[in-house]
């Protein structure tokens, strides 16, 4: 079936050939930590450019408009600089945007963050969103693991699939090498319960990136990798 074409994506660098995810060195201005990534497949093209150290400024088209504005509060409430253009075959179903999206965003922070020495490495958020509460909890720790129970009830938010939510998920820690744990305590609105969740996540990423100061540069790990 052919591809719709959005007309959105990002001029960030050269596409990479089909199936391909072509990675840039983590780039180091001053204290800044930026990823870039281009993620070009025969179902979708992503060009992504990420700033840990950034001021929750965002340009994010995906052609899934929910999505899109979890993306922008993640953004802002991780205190990250996100630009972000996905052209997906949104005519196919929203599956492959949405995983490849949370698989680019992995690797950009994981790009980002080099050898990850001197940072938490873990972080965990609790999220209040109205009656809902949401956790998270992250440890970049080179290793791939990720649960994920939203208690969503309905098949659509907005013009987003609810199924799909754990698969962002999946995709951002099989990107980053991560262990990712997303849950919904309790709540009412199926809205509110994804807001919280993403809000949560970006809160607990944000502890997870930082700078610790009592470390140093001592990598967070007795194996001696990460």
């Amino acid at each position: 079936m052919a591809k719709k074409k959005s007309g959105q994506q990002l001029k960030i660098t050269k596409s990479a050939p089909a199936a391909a995810s072509a990675r840039t060195e983590s780039t180091r201005t001053g204290a800044l930590r930026t990823g870039t990534i281009v993620r070009n497949t025969t179902e979708t093209k992503i060009a992504l450019k990420l700033t840990i150290e950034g001021s929750g400024r965002y340009n994010v088209k995906t052609g899934i408009r929910f999505f899109d504005h979890m993306l922008e509060l993640f953004a802002r409430h991780g205190a990250f600089d996100l630009e972000l253009s996905c052209d997906g075959d949104l005519d196919v179903d929203q599956h492959h945007t949405i995983e490849d999206v949370g698989i680019a965003l992995g690797e950009a922070f994981e790009q980002a963050l080099g050898k990850k020495k001197g940072i938490l490495r873990a972080g965990y958020f609790l999220m209040p969103m109205d009656e809902t509460l949401g956790v998270a909890a992250v440890d970049l720790s080179g290793r791939v693991a990720c649960v994920v129970k939203t208690k969503v009830k309905t098949r659509l938010v907005g013009d987003m699939q609810t199924e799909l939510v754990e698969d962002f998920f999946e995709g951002f820690a099989r990107g980053a090498k991560a262990n990712v744990h997303i849950k919904t305590i309790y709540g009412r609105s199926n809205h509110h319960k994804i807001e919280a969740l993403f809000k949560a996540f970006a809160r607990a990423l944000r502890v997870a990136c930082s700078r610790d100061t009592q470390l140093g540069e001592m990598l967070p790990s007795t194996k001696g990798l990460l």
